[in-house]
């Protein structure tokens, strides 16, 4: 049997050892140090012996956990500049508003959190006194990520600071009337203050990383200097279980995003209990980023700790914090000192001597309150090691208590995050623990007074003059009046118009050779930021490669495989393509980096991020509904779109609901393009909305989801009809009748309305060949280019209608006195038509692929979701039948001719 004690072979037995002596030397000095001075000390001197040699440059690799204790000395801790005694007052006028605000709003049961500000309070004030950057100087200023349920702090200082009143904060997550303030930070609801959205948990650090990405980017394409610029990302411990606030951590590093810094409030609790109750948070977490490449401070204990550190004389101290679970640390935070002294301190011979030095009062004030995150100086020295540390990114792991100062009631308590408000006795109790100038009469009928010290208080004026000093007020989001983009040649546009001739051409193909056309433009080309997740080849961007290069920092330190071919793989600092690889998530958050640089740097941007269409919506919906929130510009393109086109790969690739979740969000603009005329019709109208001179009622906050297809088909020239662009933007033209198709049929034929999105329109042409030639009847084929767009408009005209505005629905006024039933067809579920149907006059009935995808050939999987053109000419005829039109008896003749 194996003695699991015994020295295990490494990867040192690889190496030639050109010493075994000198080796065999150090070997047993460390065995003499372990039997003399115990193991402890052993390990105190390789941790030393680490460090100088790191310090001298010699190249090892890195502990991934240090011991629990503050990474910054209090010896070496920086003076604040500045009066801290002012910033205590601020601080707590803050504290106390954002307790008011909350506790005030319960009346009306809208809800709001009180201990996650209580516990951060410190990791914001200390940035805003001295390191947040705002946006008055160069117009970038600091990109600040701030953690959802801390929003009542910073509503609390905006309020400090004159740029929030008491009615807007009595109106705290009660926006309807106009003038109320939104729950979390939404840019859509708030413009003026919040950039960023962050409360769904794990977008917000992803968000940040690729942020911070971004503006390297724009600097290293010379597009924006960007070197002023620092991402702030202010986090949960609980918040890092999801798997997005991880996911980049390696990006971040292996780019050395030096202007990007993490804030994580380790306050050991997430919404139900402590984080890690058996375990310990900051010791995982600080492993983790090491381990990615991350600068790791830990801030986690108060200067009041300094004296029992000094006290260990042994280590004894040091090894009893890094064995208490996280759960414990909480309890010590509502026991008493006997409590403390017999559970912490009673277990080792050390401690108890040591606790023998300690008064109850000691005891308490170091388990109850002191946290280093709880503390301007501790904090301040861990903002100013992360600001200075080049190289790499930076975490901090401050460790505070939720519920700081909010009483014993809240202190650590498991609840805390459902608790909604203190009473009045409570508040009191904060009062006089903040020593506050709020008298007993200012609670009036018990309503908790909001406090302020007056517009020209020593605290105001200090505080407004630290944020001018700093560049003005934050957080605050900016769009600076910058003129509109010059609308691109119209040659690149006119050039879909001709059609592909006897050439098949897919929509992803007709799209790819556009954007190629639109980035050589000279006013705008370099504002486009192509965006893919290691899938530039399947769409057949291979050609972008070389003429814009893939956007690396470092540029290409490696002869490329292709170097010898025309496209080969080229990788450069002012790269213009984001090729990200395997990420969706990455992916969507570099677009929205980009699509709202016109807000966060003044520069307007163009993204397209074309991905699988299955793998968009379906994976990463949240971050596409927080693009929305973030009042973001761009395209994206669903490839390989529809349920039947990519039917080799089978169901998780067959996308049959996309234009479904992309109807959900309200500032998608979602398409289905059948043409490549269509395509460019829609991306010119994109670009005049987004970018250029937008109509005074279009929303120019809008993104434009457009679904193209791998399927190569033969391009028609764009019809000769009057309003096509119009018909093609608002979502319906004819594209034909069955007149102006060549077909003629019979005097009299009965007729009918074929419509039809993306791919499905080339069935519906067949169709109406068949029904023709086999049946005698005549179909006109319509271009659906957007049911959803369709949709909005006619809820739009519903809405006018209830306010005594007469508006006809554009689908209403297009299907005007079109003969005969409605048939819809797309590449998708019925329900993607269907969403126009109570509008359409005309009786009305749809095909779709419903139900799971599989792999077969396209025309079998047609066939199986009956979506083809035999099964739309039967459902065609089914629909005649019910009118008397055609014979019953012609379904099911139909039915048997083409084998349904």
């Amino acid at each position: 049997m194996t003695d699991p004690n015994a020295i295990q072979p490494s990867e040192l037995d690889q190496l030639p050892d050109r010493d075994p002596e000198e080796t065999a030397e150090w070997q047993a000095s460390l065995d003499a140090v372990t039997k003399a001075a115990g193991p402890h000390r052993a390990a105190y001197l390789m941790r030393r012996t680490l460090e100088r040699a790191e310090g001298a440059g010699i190249a090892l690799p890195k502990l991934l956990e240090t011991d629990y204790v503050n990474s910054i000395p209090t010896s070496a801790e920086p003076a604040v500049p500045g009066d801290e005694a002012m910033e205590q007052r601020i601080t707590a006028w803050n504290r106390w508003n954002a307790a008011a605000m909350v506790t005030r709003g319960s009346k009306y049961g809208v809800g709001g959190h009180i201990a996650t500000f209580a516990s951060a309070a410190w990791l914001y004030e200390t940035g805003f006194n001295h390191f947040f950057k705002g946006k008055e100087a160069d117009g970038s200023g600091d990109q600040l990520y701030i953690q959802g349920h801390a929003s009542p702090g910073i509503y609390a200082r905006a309020f400090l600071d004159g740029r929030l009143n008491e009615e807007q904060l009595d109106n705290f997550r009660r926006e309807a009337g106009g003038n109320g303030l939104p729950s979390y930070p939404h840019p859509r609801r708030l413009p003026w203050l919040w950039e960023f959205p962050t409360v769904s948990m794990g977008l917000g650090p992803l968000s940040a990383i690729y942020q911070a990405r971004f503006n390297r980017y724009l600097a290293n394409r010379g597009i924006k200097d960007t070197a002023g610029s620092h991402v702030w990302a202010f986090l949960g411990d609980g918040e890092m279980d999801e798997p997005e606030s991880t996911a980049a951590l390696a990006l971040a590093a292996r780019e050395e995003l030096d202007n990007l810094t993490f804030v994580i409030n380790c306050n050991l609790q997430r919404l139900d209990g402590p984080v890690r109750a058996n375990f310990k948070i900051v010791q995982e977490l600080e492993a983790q980023f090491r381990g990615a490449g991350w600068n790791v401070v830990k801030t986690l204990w108060g200067t009041a700790w300094d004296e029992l550190f000094q006290l260990d004389t042994t280590g004894a101290l040091v090894r009893r914090l890094r064995q208490v679970p996280d759960a414990q640390i909480q309890t010590y935070q509502t026991r008493d000192a006997a409590y403390i002294r017999q559970d912490f301190f009673g277990g080792d011979p050390a401690l108890v001597e040591m606790a023998k030095l300690l008064s109850d009062d000691k005891i308490l004030e170091c388990f109850h309150l002191s946290r280093g995150g709880h503390e301007a100086r501790k904090v301040f020295a861990a903002y100013k090691a992360a600001v200075e540390y080049k190289g790499a990114p930076t975490v901090i792991l401050a460790q505070t208590v939720k519920g700081h100062t909010l009483g014993e009631g809240f202190a650590s308590k498991n609840a805390n995050h459902q608790m909604k408000k203190l009473s009045v006795d409570e508040f009191k109790n904060m009062r006089d623990l903040l020593e506050l100038p709020i008298k007993d009469s200012d609670f009036v009928d018990g309503v908790v007074p909001y406090g302020h010290p007056g517009a020209d208080s020593p605290e105001v004026r200090y505080l407004q003059e630290r944020r001018a000093a700093l560049g003005g007020p934050a957080p605050a989001r900016r769009v600076h009046p910058v003129a509109p983009l010059p609308a691109p040649a119209e040659k690149a546009f006119a050039s879909f118009d001709k059609g592909s001739g006897s050439q098949n051409v897919a929509t992803t193909m007709a799209f790819v050779r556009l954007v190629k056309d639109l980035v050589r433009d000279k006013e705008t080309g370099k504002r486009w930021v192509p965006i893919v997740p290691d899938e530039a080849r399947t769409f057949g961007m291979e050609s972008l490669f070389p003429s814009l290069g893939i956007y690396s920092p470092k540029g290409q330190t490696y002869e490329p495989v292709d170097r010898d071919q025309l496209m080969y793989y080229k990788e450069a600092q002012n790269g213009q393509i984001l090729n990200e690889g395997i990420t969706e998530a990455g992916s969507m958050a570099d677009f929205i980096a980009a699509s709202t640089s016109y807000a966060t740097h003044g520069e307007a941007m163009i993204p397209f991020y074309i991905f699988y269409s299955m793998f968009g919506w379906q994976r990463t919906a949240d971050q596409m509904w927080q693009l929305g929130d973030q009042l973001g510009r761009g395209f994206l393109v669903g490839a390989t779109a529809g349920r039947t086109t990519l039917t080799g790969e089978g169901l998780q690739h067959a996308d049959g609901h996309s234009p479904v979740i992309a109807a959900t969000n309200p500032a998608a603009l979602s398409y289905d393009p059948a043409f490549a005329y269509e395509v460019a019709v829609i991306v010119k109208d994109g670009l005049r909305r987004m970018y250029g001179e937008a109509a005074p009622d279009e929303d120019q906050n809008v993104f434009y989801y457009l679904t193209v297809y791998n399927e190569p088909m033969p391009q028609p020239a764009k019809p000769s009809v009057q309003g096509i662009d119009e018909g093609i933007v608002k979502g319906l033209y004819r594209f034909n009748t069955a007149e102006s198709a060549g077909i003629t049929p019979p005097a009299n034929a009965p007729r009918i309305q074929l419509l039809g999105s993306g791919t499905a329109i080339h069935w519906a042409l067949k169709a109406q060949q068949l029904l023709a030639e086999e049946w005698g009847v005549a179909a006109d084929v319509w271009s659906a280019t957007s049911w959803s767009e369709l949709r909005r408009d006619a809820l739009e005209a519903d809405e006018a209608l209830l306010r005594g505005e007469e508006r006809v629905p554009f689908v209403r006024q297009a299907l005007q006195g079109a003969d005969g039933p409605v048939l819809a067809v797309s590449d998708y579920m019925r329900q993607v038509p269907d969403q126009i149907a109570q509008w359409v006059e005309q009786d009305w009935s749809s095909l779709g692929a419903d139900g799971f995808g599989l792999s077969d050939t396209r025309e079998a999987a047609r066939r199986h979701f009956g979506v083809d053109a035999e099964s739309i000419v039967v459902a065609a005829l089914a629909q005649l039948a019910k009118r008397g039109e055609v014979q019953a008896t012609a379904v099911k003749e139909a039915r048997e001719k083409y084998g349904l």
